[in-house]
Parts: C-alpha cells; structure tokens; sequence
C-alpha cells in the first residue's frame, strides 16, 4: 500500500469528501430498501442517450430487472458503508464509481432530453453524477482509510 503524507487539513479534507459521499450512497440505498415494492423500473425505461437501448432492456426484463433491483439497493447501501466505515474502501470505491457511470450513462445530461422522471436541473455533459465519479477517483488516488477508518485495522493486522 502507498504511503501517504498529508497535512492535517488534507486528511480530514479528504476524510469528509469520503464520508459525504458514502451518506449519499447509504441514503440512496436504504431509501430503496425501505421503500415497499421499490424498482428501477422508472428510472430504467427513462433513459437517454446512445445506452438508451441497453438499460430500457432490463427494464423489459422481470428477471434482469429483479436483480437489478437488488444490487442497485444493496450495493448503494453496502457501498455507503464501506465509505463512511473506511472498511474494503477499494471494493467501495470502484463499485461507487461503476454505479455512478451507469447513473450517467443511462441518462445523460443532454440538451433537450425530455425525461419522464424529474430533473434536477438543465445541466450540459455534467451532472451530480458525473461529479461523484471524479470525487470518487479523487479519493481513490489520495486514500485515507489506512488512516482514518477501520482498513487502518487491515493494514496493521497485514504488518504485524
């Protein structure tokens, strides 16, 4: 594992930047499981774009769209626990980054996308997605979770 030094601000810059992030994903994906019959089946069949085809598929599918279910719900949970814990941070990293690049792919910030669901905003290539990814890959270049978090336990355990 590379080493780091950072400045006391740079951690817990960084730090938070990572715990604000696995709230985001905790939220999400306890609001879908706590939420009765929740499904990405809305979300799916309103996608934009040149992936359009791909994610409107599994939405047509009962049995793809089961598991798709699934893993969006308790990935974004697991995801988010990971991130706040600092625990198996790479897994929590790189799933964080694959969910945000379906997130942008099924439906793009592109000009006059008109989309069922409602928007955020009228944005142009770049989204809330978009920018959780590259916060994620920020995190994924300087990680703290061998610092402050409980992978910091791993990495003793793997010395010793």
């Amino acid at each position: 594992m590379q080493s780091f030094q950072y400045s006391k601000l740079q951690l817990y810059a960084l730090f938070i930047l990572r715990v604000f992030i696995g709230w985001y994903f905790l939220y999400e994906g306890l609001a879908k499981l706590l939420t009765p019959n929740w499904s990405a089946y809305g979300y799916l069949i309103d996608s934009k774009g040149v992936f359009a085809p791909l994610f409107v598929q599994l939405a047509g599918n009962a049995a793809l769209l089961d598991v798709v279910n699934i893993i969006n719900a308790w990935g974004l949970t697991l995801v988010g626990l990971s991130l706040i814990l600092g625990l198996f941070t790479k897994i929590g990293y790189f799933s964080a980054i694959f969910f945000m690049l379906m997130f942008y792919l099924s439906h793009p910030p592109l000009l006059h996308a008109e989309h069922i669901l409602p928007r955020e905003g009228s944005y142009l290539w770049i989204d809330k997605n978009l920018i959780m990814l590259a916060s994620t890959v920020v995190l994924v270049l300087f990680p703290t979770s061998g610092i402050i978090g409980l992978d910091s336990l791993l990495v003793r355990k793997r010395k010793s």
